[in-house]
C-alpha cells in the first residue's frame, strides 16, 4: 500500500513521513500529462500545450538547449526521440499555422484513411483574416470553415469527410476515383451534395460539382460518349455501338477482329449481383470467341492514351 497524502500549504505530507514539496508534485504531473500528450500527438506537442499544463516557456527552452525537444516551426516541437514522420510534419504544419488551422484537400484525405500516400505538401486552411507567410511545403488557403465542415481526428483539426471528399476529388489525379471509392464504403452523395452547398465559393466548386452529376447519374452514359470521342479521335474504324451477341448488348464491338468493348460507370452503383452478373457475361463473350476488354469512366477519362494503346493492341493481335 502506497501512503495517503494529505495537502497542506506548499507541501504534500505522507502518512509514511515525508514531506514532499507540491511543485515537485505539481512538476511530476505536468511532466506526465506533457508525455501523454506528445504519445497521442506522435511526439509533437505546441508551447501553447505545454503552458496550458504548467510548463514555463523557460523550462520550454531548457527542453530545446538540452536537445529532449527539437523545434518544428512556430511554437511546435517534437521531441527528439521520435521519428520526423509525414504525420509529424502534418501536424506542425496545422499546429504551428495557429488556432483555428486546419487539414484540408488532399491531407486530410490522408489523415481520414481515403489514400494510403501523404502529399508531397501539406494542406492546410486558415481563418480569412489571419495573415501568416505561405512556407514551400504548405499549400495554404484563408477560409472560414463552417463548424459541421470541421472534425477533429487523433488530435489534429481536419476538414469534414464530406468536404474532404469533395476537394481532393479536384485536387488530386485520381480524385474521382477516390470519391468513388468513399461513396462505396465511408460517406453518401446526400452528404456530399449538402457540404458542397455549403461550401459553393471554394476553390474546385465547378469541378466538384461535376463529379457530382456523374456520380448522381453513375457514369456509364458518359463512359459511352468518352468511348467514343475517343475511338474517332483515334481514327479507329470498323466498329458499332450496342451490338447484340449470345443474348447481351455490348456497348462496342469490332467485328472482324472479334473485339467487345465492355464501359463501367462509378462502382458504388453496382452491387454484388451486378458485379457477378457481369463477370458471367464477360465469361460466355469470351467463351463464344470474343475477345473483351473493360474500362471504367475513371480510366476513360484520366488515361486515354492508354485506352486507346490498349485497343490498338486488341485490334493487331495474332488470330
Amino acid at each position: 500500500m502506497y501512503p495517503s497524502p494529505v495537502s497542506g500549504l506548499g507541501y504534500t505530507l505522507f502518512s509514511g513521513g515525508n514531506l514532499i514539496g507540491s511543485d515537485c508534485v505539481e512538476q511530476g504531473m505536468s511532466r506526465r500529462v506533457i508525455h501523454e500528450i506528445m504519445a497521442r500527438q506522435d511526439g509533437v506537442i505546441t508551447r501553447d500545450q505545454a503552458c496550458a499544463h504548467g510548463v514555463s516557456t523557460s523550462a520550454i527552452d531548457r527542453r530545446v538547449r538540452s536537445g529532449e525537444w527539437r523545434i518544428l516551426g512556430n511554437g511546435v516541437y517534437l521531441r527528439a526521440d521520435r521519428p520526423h514522420t509525414a504525420a509529424v510534419r502534418l501536424r506542425a504544419s496545422v499546429y504551428g499555422a495557429g488556432p483555428g488551422a486546419t487539414a484540408w484537400g488532399p491531407s486530410a484525405a490522408w489523415w481520414h484513411g481515403l489514400c494510403e500516400r501523404p502529399p508531397a505538401r501539406a494542406f492546410v486552411t486558415i481563418p480569412h483574416h489571419r495573415t501568416l507567410g505561405r512556407g514551400r511545403e504548405v499549400t495554404l488557403r484563408r477560409r472560414d470553415l463552417d463548424e459541421r465542415d470541421v472534425v477533429t481526428v487523433r488530435s489534429l483539426a481536419v476538414t469534414s469527410l464530406p468536404l474532404t471528399v469533395l476537394e481532393a476529388a479536384v485536387e488530386l489525379p485520381d480524385g474521382s476515383v477516390l470519391m468513388d471509392r468513399a461513396l462505396q464504403r465511408r460517406t453518401s452523395l446526400t452528404a456530399l451534395e449538402a457540404a458542397h452547398v455549403r461550401n459553393s465559393g471554394r476553390r474546385g466548386a465547378r469541378s466538384a460539382h461535376r463529379l457530382l452529376c456523374v456520380a448522381r447519374a453513375g457514369g456509364h452514359s458518359e463512359a459511352e460518349r468518352v468511348l467514343y470521342r475517343l475511338l474517332r479521335g483515334a481514327g479507329l474504324t470498323g466498329w458499332r455501338a450496342h451490338a447484340m451477341s449470345c443474348g447481351f448488348e455490348i456497348d462496342v464491338v469490332f467485328d472482324d477482329a472479334r473485339v467487345a468493348i465492355e464501359v463501367d460507370g462509378w462502382a458504388w452503383h453496382r452491387d454484388a449481383h451486378r458485379h457477378r452478373r457481369d463477370a458471367e457475361r464477360q465469361n460466355i463473350l469470351v467463351n463464344a470467341g470474343w475477345h473483351v476488354l473493360r474500362f471504367t469512366w475513371h480510366t476513360l477519362t484520366q488515361e486515354p492514351d492508354e485506352v486507346v494503346r490498349q485497343i490498338r493492341a486488341a485490334l493487331n493481335r495474332p488470330r
